[in-house]
């Protein structure tokens, strides 16, 4: 299969947290398979230079849009300027996440907020947006939300019990939404990462991130391309039969 002979494909995305890690590979291969993206971010300083970078690396349209997704009527007035700047969106990404990461006697209100705000608050506002626009035309769409194999697992040592337990209720959000959508043939899936090379992972202690990749089958970490892929197939006519599913790319780390 081919995504860049996929006429879905080829229609105005949206990806959250697109200017960094998984999302820059998420806009680079949806602009791969002849999207328009709309790249949206909270408060990164270099999001337009990326976003001009990627448009001109793939000679594909690219833009960045500011956006805090814990806000709902700011992320309806962003996908209205999007659509307005773009066209109609056809498939959005749900990607924004963030971790706080320390002891939980240690975790109080506002680390539960700050994390529950962006991981689940935050991919239902963008989800919800979405939806409102393709119900009101009758317009079919497809949304994956970036989950991770910490919905089912605790990833020790690592101690992010709010990152966790946030990966676990928003995939069940995914699995709500994709219930009730399913009659205006607006599908919601789930992409679940195992553990991925990203800037962030890279500088972590060399010896848990040996010690991580001694638990996978394959003995690695992810590239960011090879989970980027199954969203593009998840927003395509390829998996219009698809609605409410978890797929972990995880190496085999689930299989222990």
């Amino acid at each position: 299969m081919s995504p860049s002979n996929d006429p879905q494909a080829t229609k105005v995305c949206v990806v959250t947290g697109g200017n960094r890690g998984l999302g820059v590979s998420i806009v680079e291969a949806l602009a791969q398979a002849n999207a328009t993206v709309a790249m949206i971010y909270n408060s990164a300083k270099d999001a337009e230079e990326v976003a001009d970078r990627l448009s001109k690396k793939w000679g594909q349209t690219i833009r960045a849009y500011k956006c805090n997704v814990s806000e709902a009527d700011i992320v309806k007035s962003t996908f209205a300027q999007i659509e307005k700047d773009l066209g109609e969106i056809h498939g959005v990404v749900a990607n924004s996440g963030i971790s706080v990461v320390k002891p939980a006697l240690e975790l109080g209100k506002e680390d539960f907020d700050k994390v529950f705000g962006v991981n689940v608050l935050g991919v239902f506002n963008t989800a919800q947006a979405a939806a409102a626009l393709w119900v009101e035309r009758k317009h079919p769409g497809s949304i994956v939300v970036i989950s991770s194999m910490s919905d089912t697992i605790v990833n020790s040592p690592i101690q992010q019990v709010f990152y966790n337990s946030s990966k676990g209720a928003v995939s069940n959000l995914t699995r709500c939404l994709a219930m009730e959508w399913a009659p205006h043939n607006i599908r919601v899936n789930n992409v679940n990462p195992g553990f991925i090379e990203t800037d962030q992972t890279m500088h972590m202690d060399a010896t848990l991130r040996e010690n991580q990749c001694k638990e996978v089958p394959l003995g690695r970490f992810s590239k960011p391309y090879e989970q980027a892929g199954q969203v593009v197939y998840l927003l395509s006519k390829y998996s219009s039969y698809q609605t409410g599913s978890s797929i972990y790319i995880d190496g085999g780390y689930l299989c222990w």
